[in-house]
């Protein structure tokens, strides 16, 4: 990877708000993820990416979803078990046109039942969307 897209990669995860010293949760975790977008937010946090069997405080969980994975509700219910008050979870999914695509509007129908909110959406790599969704204010 030359300079100039490390650094591209780096402002990637920044911009996904991670920092110095953040601990990141990563769930769903197989052989197809973007390694170099894992690679980057390390280097950012400045800490290795907690598994799903850590029981730690995150500030942020980082979840691979494809099709086929199973209930998108339940996963996303999991992933707050650890999340801190104010954190965010960033659902990854295959970009439209690659294997085991998931429909925006899916992550949309499941973030509600689950207690969240979609907040944004952007690519974060080559093959893989982002959807940030944050846990829903109680009242």
């Amino acid at each position: 990877m030359s300079e100039a897209d490390a650094a591209t990669s780096v402002n990637v995860a920044e911009r996904m708000g991670f920092k110095d010293g953040d601990l990141i949760q990563e769930r769903g975790y197989d052989d197809d993820v973007d390694f170099d977008l894992r690679d980057d937010i390390e280097d950012v946090t400045g800490s290795e990416l907690l598994d799903e069997d850590d029981h730690d405080v995150v500030d942020a969980v980082v979840f691979w979803w494809r099709d086929g994975d199973g209930d998108l509700v339940d996963a996303l219910m999991d992933s707050l078990t650890n999340l801190k008050e104010g954190g965010v979870v960033w659902v990854l999914t295959p970009k439209s046109g690659r294997d085991n695509y998931v429909s925006p509007a899916d992550i949309q129908d499941a973030a509600p039942t689950s207690g969240l909110h979609l907040t944004t959406s952007a690519g974060v790599s080559k093959d893989w969307s982002a959807t940030r969704l944050v846990p829903k204010k109680n009242k």
